[in-house]
Protein backbone atom coordinates (compact mmCIF):
# COMPACT_ATOMS: atom_id res chain seq x y z
CA UNK A 1 0.00 0.00 0.00
CA UNK A 2 2.71 2.34 1.08
CA UNK A 3 4.80 1.54 -2.11
CA UNK A 4 1.83 2.23 -4.47
CA UNK A 5 0.97 5.86 -2.79
CA UNK A 6 4.74 6.79 -3.51
CA UNK A 7 4.48 5.13 -6.68
CA UNK A 8 0.97 7.69 -8.02
CA UNK A 9 2.36 10.41 -6.50
CA UNK A 10 5.41 10.15 -8.69
CA UNK A 11 3.69 9.46 -11.79
CA UNK A 12 1.21 12.73 -10.95
CA UNK A 13 4.68 14.58 -10.57
CA UNK A 14 6.93 13.41 -12.93
CA UNK A 15 6.46 14.78 -16.68
CA UNK A 16 5.73 12.09 -19.30
CA UNK A 17 9.29 11.75 -20.82
CA UNK A 18 8.04 11.46 -24.40
CA UNK A 19 6.29 14.74 -24.20
CA UNK A 20 8.58 17.52 -25.06
CA UNK A 21 8.61 20.14 -21.78
CA UNK A 22 7.55 23.43 -22.85
CA UNK A 23 9.83 26.66 -22.34
CA UNK A 24 8.34 30.00 -21.33
CA UNK A 25 10.07 31.44 -24.38
CA UNK A 26 7.72 28.40 -26.61
CA UNK A 27 4.86 29.57 -24.25
CA UNK A 28 5.15 33.20 -24.37
CA UNK A 29 5.42 32.96 -28.25
CA UNK A 30 2.46 30.80 -28.61
CA UNK A 31 0.44 32.88 -26.35
CA UNK A 32 1.19 35.60 -28.31
CA UNK A 33 -0.77 34.05 -31.60
CA UNK A 34 -3.10 31.47 -29.74
CA UNK A 35 -4.22 32.70 -26.69
CA UNK A 36 -8.02 33.56 -26.34
CA UNK A 37 -7.71 37.01 -25.38
CA UNK A 38 -5.22 37.61 -27.48
CA UNK A 39 -7.42 36.46 -30.67
CA UNK A 40 -10.05 38.32 -29.50
CA UNK A 41 -7.99 41.68 -28.87
CA UNK A 42 -6.94 41.45 -32.44
CA UNK A 43 -10.51 40.74 -33.78
CA UNK A 44 -11.61 43.79 -31.90
CA UNK A 45 -8.82 45.70 -33.94
CA UNK A 46 -9.40 44.81 -37.09
CA UNK A 47 -13.31 45.52 -36.94
CA UNK A 48 -12.33 49.27 -35.28
CA UNK A 49 -9.79 49.89 -38.46
CA UNK A 50 -12.99 49.41 -40.53
CA UNK A 51 -14.67 52.74 -39.06
CA UNK A 52 -12.46 54.83 -41.08
CA UNK A 53 -12.82 53.18 -44.29
CA UNK A 54 -16.76 53.20 -43.73
CA UNK A 55 -16.39 57.07 -42.69
CA UNK A 56 -14.92 57.83 -46.29
CA UNK A 57 -18.72 57.75 -47.84
CA UNK A 58 -19.70 61.37 -47.26
CA UNK A 59 -15.58 62.54 -48.11
CA UNK A 60 -14.86 60.61 -51.71
CA UNK A 61 -17.51 60.48 -54.81
CA UNK A 62 -19.02 57.21 -55.05
CA UNK A 63 -20.68 55.76 -58.62
CA UNK A 64 -23.35 53.41 -58.97
CA UNK A 65 -25.19 51.92 -61.73
CA UNK A 66 -28.84 51.29 -62.32
CA UNK A 67 -30.78 49.08 -64.53
CA UNK A 68 -34.28 48.09 -65.27
CA UNK A 69 -37.12 47.45 -67.76
CA UNK A 70 -41.20 48.43 -67.55
CA UNK A 71 -44.27 48.35 -69.62
CA UNK A 72 -46.77 50.06 -68.92
CA UNK A 73 -50.14 52.00 -70.49
CA UNK A 74 -50.17 55.12 -68.43
CA UNK A 75 -50.53 57.55 -70.78
CA UNK A 76 -47.93 60.14 -68.89
CA UNK A 77 -45.36 57.12 -68.66
CA UNK A 78 -45.92 56.17 -72.73
CA UNK A 79 -45.56 59.23 -73.68
CA UNK A 80 -42.40 60.42 -70.96
CA UNK A 81 -40.38 56.54 -72.36
CA UNK A 82 -41.79 57.70 -76.04
CA UNK A 83 -39.98 61.17 -75.41
CA UNK A 84 -37.14 59.74 -73.64
CA UNK A 85 -36.46 57.16 -76.20
CA UNK A 86 -36.56 60.21 -78.56
CA UNK A 87 -38.77 57.95 -81.06
CA UNK A 88 -42.00 60.95 -80.94
CA UNK A 89 -43.55 61.72 -84.10
CA UNK A 90 -46.38 64.00 -85.11
CA UNK A 91 -48.96 60.65 -84.79
CA UNK A 92 -47.69 60.66 -80.95
CA UNK A 93 -49.67 64.32 -80.40
CA UNK A 94 -52.85 62.55 -81.42
CA UNK A 95 -55.68 63.29 -78.51
CA UNK A 96 -56.90 58.94 -79.44
CA UNK A 97 -53.23 58.13 -78.58
CA UNK A 98 -52.46 60.30 -76.19
CA UNK A 99 -55.85 59.19 -73.89
CA UNK A 100 -55.73 55.79 -74.79
CA UNK A 101 -52.04 54.59 -75.49
CA UNK A 102 -50.78 51.34 -76.53
CA UNK A 103 -48.32 49.79 -74.11
CA UNK A 104 -44.59 50.72 -74.32
CA UNK A 105 -41.49 48.55 -73.21
CA UNK A 106 -38.81 51.10 -71.52
CA UNK A 107 -35.15 49.44 -71.01
CA UNK A 108 -33.38 52.10 -68.43
CA UNK A 109 -30.02 52.26 -67.71
CA UNK A 110 -28.18 55.13 -65.74
CA UNK A 111 -24.82 55.60 -64.47
CA UNK A 112 -24.50 57.82 -61.50
CA UNK A 113 -21.50 60.15 -59.82
CA UNK A 114 -22.51 61.54 -56.25
CA UNK A 115 -19.50 63.99 -55.29
CA UNK A 116 -19.75 65.24 -52.06
CA UNK A 117 -18.39 68.68 -51.67
CA UNK A 118 -18.84 70.05 -47.89
CA UNK A 119 -19.96 67.48 -45.48
CA UNK A 120 -18.29 68.49 -41.96
CA UNK A 121 -19.81 65.70 -40.34
CA UNK A 122 -18.23 63.34 -42.59
CA UNK A 123 -14.45 64.47 -41.49
CA UNK A 124 -15.30 65.05 -37.92
CA UNK A 125 -16.64 61.12 -38.24
CA UNK A 126 -13.62 59.41 -40.17
CA UNK A 127 -11.13 61.74 -37.52
CA UNK A 128 -13.16 60.09 -34.52
CA UNK A 129 -13.22 56.66 -36.62
CA UNK A 130 -9.55 57.05 -36.84
CA UNK A 131 -8.94 57.67 -32.99
CA UNK A 132 -11.02 54.92 -31.91
CA UNK A 133 -9.17 52.49 -34.42
CA UNK A 134 -5.75 53.70 -32.83
CA UNK A 135 -7.27 53.12 -29.28
CA UNK A 136 -8.19 49.44 -30.85
CA UNK A 137 -4.62 48.94 -31.39
CA UNK A 138 -3.09 50.15 -28.23
CA UNK A 139 -5.61 48.35 -26.38
CA UNK A 140 -4.61 44.95 -28.44
CA UNK A 141 -0.96 45.46 -27.55
CA UNK A 142 -1.91 46.10 -24.20
CA UNK A 143 -3.91 43.07 -24.00
CA UNK A 144 -0.50 41.34 -25.56
CA UNK A 145 1.41 42.89 -22.95
CA UNK A 146 -0.69 41.49 -20.11
CA UNK A 147 -1.39 38.29 -21.60
CA UNK A 148 2.50 37.71 -20.92
CA UNK A 149 2.31 39.17 -18.13
CA UNK A 150 0.19 36.39 -16.78
CA UNK A 151 1.79 33.22 -18.91
CA UNK A 152 4.89 33.90 -16.81
CA UNK A 153 2.89 34.31 -13.82
CA UNK A 154 1.33 31.32 -14.93
CA UNK A 155 4.14 29.24 -15.94
CA UNK A 156 6.12 29.44 -12.70
CA UNK A 157 3.23 29.31 -10.85
CA UNK A 158 3.11 26.03 -11.87
CA UNK A 159 6.50 25.16 -11.73
CA UNK A 160 6.00 26.18 -7.83
CA UNK A 161 3.24 23.57 -7.65
CA UNK A 162 5.33 21.18 -9.22
CA UNK A 163 8.51 22.06 -6.66
CA UNK A 164 5.97 21.76 -4.10
CA UNK A 165 4.93 18.50 -5.15
CA UNK A 166 8.84 17.91 -5.24
CA UNK A 167 9.63 19.04 -1.82
CA UNK A 168 6.88 16.70 -0.08
CA UNK A 169 8.38 14.24 -2.01
CA UNK A 170 11.78 14.38 -0.43
CA UNK A 171 9.51 14.98 3.00
CA UNK A 172 8.05 11.57 2.62
CA UNK A 173 11.47 9.86 1.83
CA UNK A 174 12.28 11.42 4.97
CA UNK A 175 9.66 10.44 6.51
CA UNK A 176 9.72 6.69 5.76
CA UNK A 177 13.14 6.62 6.80
CA UNK A 178 12.36 8.17 10.21
CA UNK A 179 9.64 5.39 10.80
CA UNK A 180 12.34 2.68 9.75
CA UNK A 181 14.49 3.99 11.97
CA UNK A 182 12.60 3.96 14.80
CA UNK A 183 11.45 0.59 14.32
CA UNK A 184 14.67 -0.57 14.34
CA UNK A 185 15.07 1.30 17.50
CA UNK A 186 11.97 -0.08 19.05
CA UNK A 187 12.91 -3.76 18.22
CA UNK A 188 16.08 -2.84 20.53
CA UNK A 189 13.95 -1.56 23.21
CA UNK A 190 15.51 1.86 22.71
CA UNK A 191 12.31 3.59 22.04
CA UNK A 192 8.44 2.95 22.56
CA UNK A 193 5.51 2.21 20.82
CA UNK A 194 4.65 5.92 20.99
CA UNK A 195 7.82 7.18 18.80
CA UNK A 196 7.04 4.39 16.55
CA UNK A 197 3.06 5.57 16.09
CA UNK A 198 3.94 9.45 15.97
CA UNK A 199 6.14 8.71 12.75
CA UNK A 200 3.57 6.49 11.23
CA UNK A 201 1.29 9.81 11.32
CA UNK A 202 3.88 11.99 10.21
CA UNK A 203 4.01 9.79 6.85
CA UNK A 204 0.62 9.90 6.54
CA UNK A 205 0.34 13.33 6.82
CA UNK A 206 2.88 13.82 4.20
CA UNK A 207 1.64 11.36 1.86
CA UNK A 208 -1.92 13.06 1.99
CA UNK A 209 0.13 16.29 1.48
CA UNK A 210 1.70 14.87 -1.74
CA UNK A 211 -1.79 14.15 -2.98
CA UNK A 212 -3.08 17.58 -2.50
CA UNK A 213 0.09 19.02 -4.14
CA UNK A 214 -0.09 16.56 -7.29
CA UNK A 215 -3.61 17.79 -7.67
CA UNK A 216 -2.84 21.51 -7.73
CA UNK A 217 0.63 20.80 -9.88
CA UNK A 218 -2.03 19.43 -12.47
CA UNK A 219 -4.03 22.04 -11.86
CA UNK A 220 -1.65 24.48 -12.63
CA UNK A 221 0.16 22.68 -16.08
CA UNK A 222 -3.87 22.99 -17.08
CA UNK A 223 -4.93 26.23 -16.22
CA UNK A 224 -1.47 27.04 -18.60
CA UNK A 225 -2.74 25.40 -21.08
CA UNK A 226 -5.78 27.15 -21.05
CA UNK A 227 -4.15 30.45 -20.81
CA UNK A 228 -2.21 29.44 -23.70
CA UNK A 229 -5.70 28.69 -25.92
CA UNK A 230 -4.46 25.08 -26.32
CA UNK A 231 -7.64 23.76 -23.93
CA UNK A 232 -7.52 21.68 -20.94
CA UNK A 233 -4.96 19.23 -21.86
CA UNK A 234 -1.86 20.08 -18.98
CA UNK A 235 1.21 21.29 -20.34
CA UNK A 236 4.89 19.63 -19.22
CA UNK A 237 7.23 21.67 -17.59
CA UNK A 238 10.56 21.12 -16.29
CA UNK A 239 9.83 20.76 -12.73
CA UNK A 240 12.02 23.49 -10.91
CA UNK A 241 12.66 27.30 -10.32
CA UNK A 242 15.17 29.30 -10.80
CA UNK A 243 17.42 29.58 -8.15
CA UNK A 244 17.16 32.66 -5.54
CA UNK A 245 20.55 33.84 -6.62
CA UNK A 246 19.08 33.63 -10.41
CA UNK A 247 15.80 35.63 -9.48
CA UNK A 248 17.74 37.90 -7.31
CA UNK A 249 20.47 38.85 -10.44
CA UNK A 250 17.55 39.16 -12.75
CA UNK A 251 15.20 41.27 -11.04
CA UNK A 252 17.05 43.13 -8.15
CA UNK A 253 17.70 46.26 -10.74
CA UNK A 254 13.52 46.54 -11.59
CA UNK A 255 13.54 48.03 -8.25
CA UNK A 256 14.41 51.20 -9.88
CA UNK A 257 12.85 50.95 -13.25
CA UNK A 258 11.31 54.00 -14.64
CA UNK A 259 8.96 53.91 -17.06
CA UNK A 260 9.73 53.52 -20.55
CA UNK A 261 9.95 56.02 -23.43
CA UNK A 262 6.59 55.26 -24.88
CA UNK A 263 3.47 55.87 -23.26
CA UNK A 264 1.90 52.66 -21.89
CA UNK A 265 -0.64 51.02 -24.28
CA UNK A 266 -3.21 51.07 -22.06
CA UNK A 267 -2.56 54.79 -21.39
CA UNK A 268 -2.58 55.32 -25.03
CA UNK A 269 -5.72 53.49 -25.55
CA UNK A 270 -7.77 55.41 -22.78
CA UNK A 271 -6.57 58.71 -24.37
CA UNK A 272 -7.35 58.12 -28.13
CA UNK A 273 -10.63 57.20 -26.63
CA UNK A 274 -11.11 60.59 -25.18
CA UNK A 275 -9.90 61.86 -28.77
CA UNK A 276 -12.64 59.89 -30.32
CA UNK A 277 -15.71 60.41 -28.16
CA UNK A 278 -14.58 64.36 -28.38
CA UNK A 279 -14.60 64.60 -31.91
CA UNK A 280 -17.87 62.36 -31.72
CA UNK A 281 -19.31 65.48 -29.92
CA UNK A 282 -18.01 67.40 -32.19
CA UNK A 283 -19.50 66.03 -35.47
CA UNK A 284 -22.60 65.71 -33.72
CA UNK A 285 -22.56 69.34 -33.37
CA UNK A 286 -21.85 70.07 -36.87
CA UNK A 287 -25.08 68.55 -37.83
CA UNK A 288 -26.62 72.23 -37.63
CA UNK A 289 -24.02 72.96 -40.72
CA UNK A 290 -25.46 72.74 -44.33
CA UNK A 291 -24.34 69.71 -46.66
CA UNK A 292 -22.94 70.54 -49.90
CA UNK A 293 -23.29 67.27 -52.40
CA UNK A 294 -23.07 67.31 -56.65
CA UNK A 295 -24.50 64.95 -58.92
CA UNK A 296 -23.42 63.68 -62.16
CA UNK A 297 -25.27 61.11 -64.36
CA UNK A 298 -25.96 59.37 -67.97
CA UNK A 299 -29.40 57.84 -68.48
CA UNK A 300 -30.35 55.66 -70.89
CA UNK A 301 -33.85 54.60 -72.46
CA UNK A 302 -34.71 51.90 -75.21
CA UNK A 303 -37.31 49.83 -76.43
CA UNK A 304 -35.68 47.02 -76.95
CA UNK A 305 -31.72 46.92 -75.24
CA UNK A 306 -30.33 47.87 -72.20
CA UNK A 307 -27.66 50.96 -71.83
CA UNK A 308 -29.63 51.50 -75.54
CA UNK A 309 -30.53 54.48 -77.42
CA UNK A 310 -28.87 57.83 -76.92
CA UNK A 311 -27.74 58.66 -73.42
CA UNK A 312 -28.90 62.27 -71.88
CA UNK A 313 -26.46 63.77 -68.75
CA UNK A 314 -27.50 65.70 -65.90
CA UNK A 315 -25.32 67.69 -63.51
CA UNK A 316 -26.38 69.28 -60.43
CA UNK A 317 -25.52 70.47 -56.58
CA UNK A 318 -27.84 69.99 -54.12
CA UNK A 319 -27.75 71.64 -50.35
CA UNK A 320 -29.40 70.57 -47.24
CA UNK A 321 -29.65 72.17 -44.35
CA UNK A 322 -31.55 70.56 -41.14
CA UNK A 323 -31.42 73.07 -38.49
CA UNK A 324 -34.03 71.30 -35.87
CA UNK A 325 -34.96 67.76 -36.34
CA UNK A 326 -37.17 67.36 -33.33
CA UNK A 327 -35.94 65.87 -30.28
CA UNK A 328 -33.33 63.46 -32.63
CA UNK A 329 -30.16 65.98 -32.96
CA UNK A 330 -30.49 67.62 -29.20
CA UNK A 331 -30.43 64.11 -27.55
CA UNK A 332 -27.80 63.02 -30.15
CA UNK A 333 -25.88 65.94 -28.78
CA UNK A 334 -26.50 65.24 -24.98
CA UNK A 335 -25.75 61.57 -25.53
CA UNK A 336 -22.64 62.21 -27.58
CA UNK A 337 -21.10 64.87 -24.59
CA UNK A 338 -21.88 62.63 -21.71
CA UNK A 339 -20.04 59.60 -23.71
CA UNK A 340 -16.90 62.39 -24.00
CA UNK A 341 -16.91 63.37 -20.33
CA UNK A 342 -16.96 59.87 -19.92
CA UNK A 343 -14.24 59.35 -21.93
CA UNK A 344 -11.90 61.98 -20.41
CA UNK A 345 -12.28 61.24 -17.13
CA UNK A 346 -11.65 57.04 -18.04
CA UNK A 347 -8.21 58.50 -19.67
CA UNK A 348 -7.03 60.52 -16.29
CA UNK A 349 -8.43 57.30 -14.00
CA UNK A 350 -6.38 55.02 -15.90
CA UNK A 351 -3.40 57.38 -16.42
CA UNK A 352 -3.65 57.89 -12.31
CA UNK A 353 -3.75 54.18 -12.02
CA UNK A 354 -0.61 53.77 -14.44
CA UNK A 355 1.32 55.56 -11.81
CA UNK A 356 -0.09 53.84 -8.60
CA UNK A 357 0.76 50.98 -10.59
CA UNK A 358 4.68 51.51 -10.39
CA UNK A 359 4.97 52.93 -7.07
CA UNK A 360 2.96 49.81 -5.60
CA UNK A 361 4.76 47.22 -8.24
CA UNK A 362 8.09 48.56 -6.81
CA UNK A 363 6.98 47.84 -3.38
CA UNK A 364 6.22 45.02 -4.00
CA UNK A 365 9.16 43.94 -5.52
CA UNK A 366 11.52 45.29 -2.61
CA UNK A 367 9.16 43.52 -0.42
CA UNK A 368 9.69 40.28 -2.19
CA UNK A 369 13.01 40.22 -2.37
CA UNK A 370 13.20 40.71 1.27
CA UNK A 371 11.15 37.91 1.93
CA UNK A 372 13.10 35.85 -0.29
CA UNK A 373 16.08 36.72 1.02
CA UNK A 374 15.03 35.70 5.15
CA UNK A 375 13.10 32.27 3.38
CA UNK A 376 16.56 31.15 1.92
CA UNK A 377 18.29 32.18 5.30
CA UNK A 378 15.09 30.60 6.92
CA UNK A 379 15.60 27.33 4.94
CA UNK A 380 19.26 26.79 5.73
CA UNK A 381 18.58 27.35 9.81
CA UNK A 382 16.17 24.61 9.31
CA UNK A 383 18.04 22.27 7.52
CA UNK A 384 20.83 22.60 10.53
CA UNK A 385 18.20 22.52 13.08
CA UNK A 386 17.38 19.55 11.59
CA UNK A 387 20.62 17.84 11.34
CA UNK A 388 21.38 18.84 15.03
CA UNK A 389 18.60 17.33 16.76
CA UNK A 390 18.76 13.94 14.50
CA UNK A 391 21.72 13.52 15.84
CA UNK A 392 20.89 14.03 19.29
CA UNK A 393 17.82 11.66 18.98
CA UNK A 394 19.82 9.08 17.01
CA UNK A 395 21.99 9.60 20.71
CA UNK A 396 18.91 9.07 22.80
CA UNK A 397 18.97 13.41 23.64
CA UNK A 398 15.81 14.05 21.99
CA UNK A 399 11.76 12.69 21.45
CA UNK A 400 10.47 11.61 18.28
CA UNK A 401 7.93 14.98 18.88
CA UNK A 402 11.39 17.16 18.61
CA UNK A 403 12.88 15.08 15.32
CA UNK A 404 9.16 15.12 13.44
CA UNK A 405 8.74 18.79 14.40
CA UNK A 406 12.18 19.93 13.09
CA UNK A 407 11.35 17.72 9.88
CA UNK A 408 8.55 19.10 9.55
CA UNK A 409 9.97 22.93 10.14
CA UNK A 410 12.74 22.01 7.60
CA UNK A 411 10.00 21.20 5.35
CA UNK A 412 8.00 24.14 5.53
CA UNK A 413 11.24 26.39 5.38
CA UNK A 414 11.78 24.79 2.04
CA UNK A 415 8.57 25.47 0.66
CA UNK A 416 8.57 29.19 1.61
CA UNK A 417 11.55 29.56 -0.14
CA UNK A 418 10.43 28.36 -3.35
CA UNK A 419 6.96 30.66 -2.69
CA UNK A 420 9.61 34.12 -1.90
CA UNK A 421 11.06 32.88 -5.57
CA UNK A 422 7.60 32.73 -7.29
CA UNK A 423 6.93 35.37 -5.44
CA UNK A 424 9.78 37.57 -6.70
CA UNK A 425 9.00 36.39 -10.34
CA UNK A 426 5.40 37.70 -9.87
CA UNK A 427 6.07 40.97 -8.78
CA UNK A 428 9.01 41.55 -11.05
CA UNK A 429 6.45 40.71 -14.09
CA UNK A 430 3.87 43.27 -12.70
CA UNK A 431 6.25 45.86 -12.63
CA UNK A 432 7.73 45.43 -15.47
CA UNK A 433 4.46 45.70 -17.04
CA UNK A 434 3.09 48.55 -14.79
CA UNK A 435 5.94 50.25 -16.27
CA UNK A 436 5.38 49.81 -20.02
CA UNK A 437 7.85 46.92 -20.40
CA UNK A 438 7.72 43.57 -21.57
CA UNK A 439 7.07 40.73 -19.02
CA UNK A 440 8.47 38.42 -21.10
CA UNK A 441 11.92 39.38 -21.30
CA UNK A 442 11.65 37.54 -18.14
CA UNK A 443 12.44 34.48 -20.60
CA UNK A 444 16.06 35.30 -19.25
CA UNK A 445 15.60 33.23 -15.96
CA UNK A 446 15.92 30.20 -18.47
CA UNK A 447 19.52 30.98 -19.35
CA UNK A 448 22.53 29.59 -16.93
CA UNK A 449 22.82 32.10 -13.90
CA UNK A 450 26.79 32.06 -15.58
CA UNK A 451 25.63 33.81 -19.14
CA UNK A 452 22.51 35.88 -17.68
CA UNK A 453 24.93 39.17 -17.41
CA UNK A 454 26.68 38.28 -20.19
CA UNK A 455 27.09 40.51 -23.49
CA UNK A 456 24.45 40.11 -25.99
Amino acid sequence: MNRSLSVLAILLVVPNVATAQLSLAEALAEADVGAYANRMAVGEARAMAAGPVAALQGIIPSVRFEAGYMRTTDPIGVFGATLRQRSVTQAAFDPARLNYPDAIGDYTGGAIAEIPLVNVDAWLGRSAARAASGAADAQRDWTRLATRRDVVRAYYGAMLAEDRTATYLAALRAARAHLEQVQAMRRQGLVTKADELQASVRLGDVRAEISAAAADAENARRQLAMLLGRGSEPVQLAAALPSSATVREVIAADTLAVPGESVRPDVAAAELGAEAATTALRRSRSSLLPRINAIARYDWHSGSTLYGGEPSWSLGVMASWSPFSGGAQLASRREAAGRADAARAGAEAVRSQAGYDIESGRTALRTALTRMTIADWGAEQADEALRLVRRRYEGGLATITELLAADAAATGARLRTSAARFAAIEASAALRLATGRDPGSLVVLEQPSSSIGAPR
